[in-house]
């Protein structure tokens, strides 16, 4: 567990080192000083300092709970037994928080990225020039598949190193005896493998999930549009509360002890909120037109687009859908294809606001 830690914060560390070296790097764009990137073409109307102020307190505490209630409703109904992961239940409404998910990183994210690195306000070289979203967001995809590789490995090896210390051949035991022990350590071993799987899985989906709600969060902050902040507050209080499910069922899954699990829903819960703050204090010296802006805001989003559809339909829906339980219950598979096609569906409705 030590490990993974490590890699989960060196993988933070490193997205903020990105930030830092796009932003040196996207100094060279700012003589790109195109007309509209200084006045958005509501300003008249929706431009309200006063206005989108009040809606930003509104939506900081409304976004919070939706978030609170998502991340703690799986991990409260740990004690009711008709509500855990083993139920037909949980594996409907975890579907149906994937689809939210999938849908999150096509619907919402990847478009946010394209419309940010191909923005007029960026010099035509090299950023109309080469599709830079989809590279990145296939780049992220494919560093998702090591990471979950790398630290499955790991963990797989440190396993296998334990039991080679343990294991002893039996001097006076039965052939039957001997047998037996090795199935039940194959069983054990089974078992911690899938356990295993479902942290790492817990982690890398959070790290994606929290940089995607920083960067919304200090989209909103940032913004003086009311007719915006005001679309938005619903439709990422709908995107939270179900993202917030599908977390807390992974993270409910992985076994943590309650502090772990209690922290990661606690850093799920504020990022956005939190975001929204930050965008507020750095309104005076953020442009979100502004090209540093934009292509920071736009490489980060294609990262995590890469990472959520990596996970959603890999970690997530994949690994359910082709896993035993649903390949033996063609009933249950089909109920959950419904709550998938549901989650996603919904959460790309919610794009025609945000």
């Amino acid at each position: 567990m030590a490990s993974t830690h490590q890699i989960y914060k060196l993988m933070i560390i490193a997205i903020l080192f990105l930030s830092f070296t796009l932003t040196s790097l996207a100094e060279n764009a700012e003589l790109a000083s195109v007309p509209q990137c200084k006045s958005g073409p509501h300003a008249s109307f929706c431009n309200n300092s006063k206005e989108s102020t009040k809606l930003k307190i509104i939506a900081i505490f409304s976004i919070l709970v939706a978030s609170i209630i998502g991340v703690s409703l799986p991990l409260f109904t740990q004690g009711v037994p008709a509500l855990g992961p083993d139920r037909d239940l949980f594996v409907i409404v975890k579907a149906l928080a994937s689809g939210v998910i999938l849908a999150t990183g096509y619907m919402h994210v990847l478009p946010d990225s394209f419309y940010d690195l191909n923005s007029p306000c960026l010099p035509r070289n090299p950023w109309k020039k080469f599709p830079f979203t989809t590279f990145i967001a296939m780049l992220s995809a494919l560093m998702t598949l090591m990471v979950d590789s790398y630290a499955m490995s790991w963990h797989k090896k440190r396993m296998l190193k334990s039991q080679a210390n343990v294991v002893e051949t039996l001097e006076n035991g039965s052939k039957e005896l001997e047998k037996e022990n090795g199935v039940i350590a194959a069983d054990r071993e089974d078992a911690k493998s899938q356990l295993i799987r479902h942290q790492v899985i817990a982690q890398v989906l959070e790290l994606g999930i929290v940089v995607h709600s920083v960067v919304i969060g200090l989209a909103m902050g940032a913004s003086d549009n009311k007719c915006t902040i005001r679309s938005l507050i619903a439709a990422l209080c709908f995107h939270q509360l179900f993202e917030g499910m599908g977390l807390g069922g992974c993270i409910l899954q992985a076994q943590y002890g309650k502090k772990t699990s209690w922290t990661m829903g606690f850093f799920f819960s504020v990022t956005t909120p939190l975001g929204i703050v930050l965008g507020m204090l750095l309104q005076t010296v953020y442009s979100p037109t502004s090209p540093t802006a934009l292509i920071v805001v736009g490489v980060l989003n294609a990262c995590s687009a890469g990472l959520l559809n990596y996970m959603a339909l890999v970690d997530l829906l994949g690994a359910d859908f082709l896993g035993p339980k649903l390949q033996g219950n063609m009933k249950l598979q089909t109920m959950a294809y419904v709550a998938v096609f549901l989650g996603a569906g919904g959460m790309s409705l919610m794009a025609k606001w945000a």
